[in-house]
C-alpha cells in the first residue's frame, strides 16, 4: 500500500481489507488475492469504487487474520481454514495494522474475518450491513464479504447475489470509499 502520511501525523488508510489468510500462490506473486479469488475480488471492488485493480491495490490495504498460509484441506481441495490458536497467534498483527492505519473502514472478506469482528451468524444476516466493531481501541465500520473465491455458490445465488449488490452500494457510498477514489 501506498498511503501518504497524514500532514505531521502517522500513515492513514481510510480502508483496510482483511481477508483469511494467504494461499499458495500469494506468496509466489507478491500479493493478496493473486488468484482466482482476486479476478472476482477486484471485480466486485471496481463496480462498488471505479478503482481497477492496481489501483485498488495502491489504495486500499489488504491484511489477513491469518498471516501465514494454513495448508492445503484434508477434506477435498482448496486450502484449509486457519485453526483459532493459529488466528489467535496472529491477531497482534492485524492490531497494530488497525493501530497504525486507523482505518474508518474494514472490508470483512469471508466467513473467518468477518467471525474475527463479529459473532458467529449465517452470511445472510451479516452481508449487507455496516456494522460497527473495535479494533486497536478504536471503533470502525465493518462491511462484510462473501469469499470470491468459487468454492461456495452464495454470492451468486439468492439471497447472496441480492446481499452482495447491498453491500456493495454500502462499500460505494461510504465516506471511506470516497476518500480512496477522490486520491485516485
Amino acid at each position: 500500500m501506498e498511503s501518504q502520511p497524514v500532514s505531521g501525523g502517522p500513515v492513514v488508510s481510510p480502508i483496510v481489507l482483511v481477508g483469511q489468510a494467504p494461499g499458495t500462490r500469494e506468496p509466489v506473486l507478491g500479493r493478496p488475492f493473486a488468484w482466482t479469488a482476486g479476478r472476482k475480488l477486484f471485480k466486485w471492488l471496481e463496480q462498488a469504487t471505479g478503482l481497477d485493480e492496481t489501483r485498488a491495490r495502491q489504495r486500499i490495504y489488504f491484511a489477513a487474520v491469518c498471516r501465514c498460509f494454513p495448508g492445503k484441506s484434508t477434506h477435498g481441495s482448496g486450502d484449509r481454514v486457519p485453526a483459532p490458536d493459529e488466528v489467535a497467534n496472529c491477531s497482534r498483527w492485524l492490531e497494530a495494522e488497525c493501530e497504525i492505519l486507523r482505518p474508518s473502514l474494514l472490508l470483512l472478506v469471508g466467513r473467518l474475518a468477518i467471525e474475527r469482528f463479529h459473532p458467529p451468524a449465517p452470511l445472510h444476516e451479516r452481508v449487507g450491513r455496516i456494522l460497527p466493531a473495535t479494533i486497536a481501541g478504536n471503533v470502525v465500520d465493518t462491511l462484510p464479504l462473501p469469499h470470491p473465491s468459487g468454492a461456495s455458490p452464495w454470492p451468486y445465488q439468492e439471497p447472496g447475489r441480492t446481499l452482495l449488490a447491498g453491500a456493495l452500494r454500502l462499500l460505494a457510498a461510504h465516506p471511506a470509499t470516497h476518500v480512496i477514489t477522490r486520491e485516485a
